[in-house]
């Protein structure tokens, strides 16, 4: 076994943004409104990668985790979300994917909350020449910002479903909806390509948190996006999360853009599939907390090029779970997956012809108190960082999807994809 971790948080005085401390091949990152947190560097003191077995692989994860923070000896001095020792994780959709679920954490974390900013070291206890019980037992060098790269542009095509297998995908699903095998399955599509070798890969966190400045921009081992959907935020015994289910492209004019809202907000097919979201979210949080409640009724929520139905979700926590124990209670939800959920994940594996991989899979932080916050991995794409070093243009996946219920129309729905597909379409151009 490795000797446990020193962490030490102290207050930093920032003023640069924070993308230019994480590592331009590799970046990992959680951000919304220039606030959050970013790995400094390359350097990482424990990863943990578990792939498909037996067990649920959240189960495995947390288990390492808590062995993690069971020997760690922390010093944080600031105390707010995201200092202390944290590890960012990225989790698959389906326990059955080929892709593996990774909890990272690294050396040294900046991070800026509220107008605060820090800087988090992390050592092993037994580093030569550290002395674990001195004040200063986790300094080391204060690491530099360094501008971004060049402009790049990737290129993107069709991937394993193309437009017209999708709209044939959704017509066997509407088939199985009428005969009553399920009540709701979100069927998504992908889109391949690559980006130059070399490319500075925090230009595409930069755009996407500064385009869709509302969602939580996320970068981890390879997987980049903006969610503009919260799976589960736990801080200090409080549990929220917010649900997304019902989506319209916005007007292309104040007038067009208040008919698409109302048609949205009135619209049979988009509440069901809203309320089938929010009972997923209801009956899996209740196991875990008190004084659960959901707001009265979804409302509009506005992004740049979408609207959305949105329902907030506050509770009390009650047993003790972490952020990461929620997220594995919560997922997958009705919104990513369907209902009911082991019918839905059958035939996403029976209608999609590709694995979906970490795509609508829990992403997000987790700290050493269980603390974290965690999204819906949407918005993204699937970055060949492994390959990085290799000389050759990096690959890449995107992926976006619609949820299918009684009702829905195959080329709407196709549309919708495109919608979505928008945001890392246009950060990658």
């Amino acid at each position: 076994m490795s000797a446990g971790l020193v962490v030490q948080t102290r207050e930093f005085d920032l003023a640069d943004d924070l993308l230019g401390y994480a590592d331009p091949a590799d970046p990992r990152a959680w951000l919304r409104r220039g606030d959050g947190i970013v790995a400094a560097g390359a350097d990482v003191a424990r990863v943990v990668r578990v792939s498909r077995g037996p067990a649920p692989r959240t189960a495995a994860l947390s288990r390492a985790w808590d062995e993690i923070r069971g020997s760690a000896r922390v010093d944080d001095g600031v105390r707010l979300p995201g200092t202390g020792l944290v590890a960012f994780a990225a989790l698959v959709f389906d326990e059955a994917s080929a892709a593996d679920s990774v909890l990272i954490v690294p050396r040294t974390v900046i991070g800026r909350h509220g107008g605060r900013t820090w800087i988090t070291r992390i050592r092993d206890a037994d580093a030569p020449g550290l002395d674990a019980d001195a004040p200063e037992a986790g300094a080391a060098e204060t690491p530099t910002p360094t501008a971004l790269g060049p402009h790049w542009a990737g290129t993107l095509g069709p991937g394993a479903q193309t437009a017209q297998g999708y709209q044939a995908s959704v017509r066997a699903a509407l088939s199985a909806i009428a005969d009553a095998r399920y009540g709701k399955v979100v069927l998504a599509r992908d889109l391949v390509g690559t980006v130059p070798a070399g490319s500075d890969l925090r230009r595409l966190v930069r755009a996407l948190s500064t385009e869709y400045p509302d969602t939580w921009a996320f970068a981890v081992d390879g997987l980049i996006g903006a969610s503009p959907e919260t799976l589960v935020t736990a801080q200090d015994g409080v549990v929220t999360a917010r649900v997304l289910a019902g989506t319209t492209a916005r007007g292309a004019d104040a007038v067009t853009d208040a008919r698409a809202a109302a048609a949205l907000a009135d619209s049979p097919k988009d509440n069901d599939e809203h309320a089938f979201a929010v009972r997923s979210v209801v009956a899996s949080l209740a196991p875990h907390t008190t004084a659960l409640d959901a707001d009265g009724g979804p409302f509009i929520l506005e992004l740049p090029n979408l609207f959305h139905l949105a329902t907030d979700v506050r509770a009390r926590l009650s047993d003790g779970a972490s952020a990461l124990d929620l997220a594995a209670a919560l997922h997958p939800t009705a919104a990513v997956a369907g209902t009911p959920t082991d019918a839905a994940i059958a035939a996403i594996r029976e209608l999609e012809p590709f694995d979906r991989g970490r795509y609508a899979g829990p992403v997000g932080w987790i700290d050493g108190q269980g603390n974290g916050e965690w999204a819906i991995a949407l918005r993204c794409a699937q970055f060949d960082v492994a390959g990085t070093g290799r000389g050759a243009p990096i690959a890449l996946t995107a992926y976006a999807g619609a949820g299918i219920v009684a009702g829905s129309d195959p080329e709407a729905e196709m549309l919708e994809t495109r919608v979505k597909f928008r945001p890392i379409v246009d950060a990658l151009a």
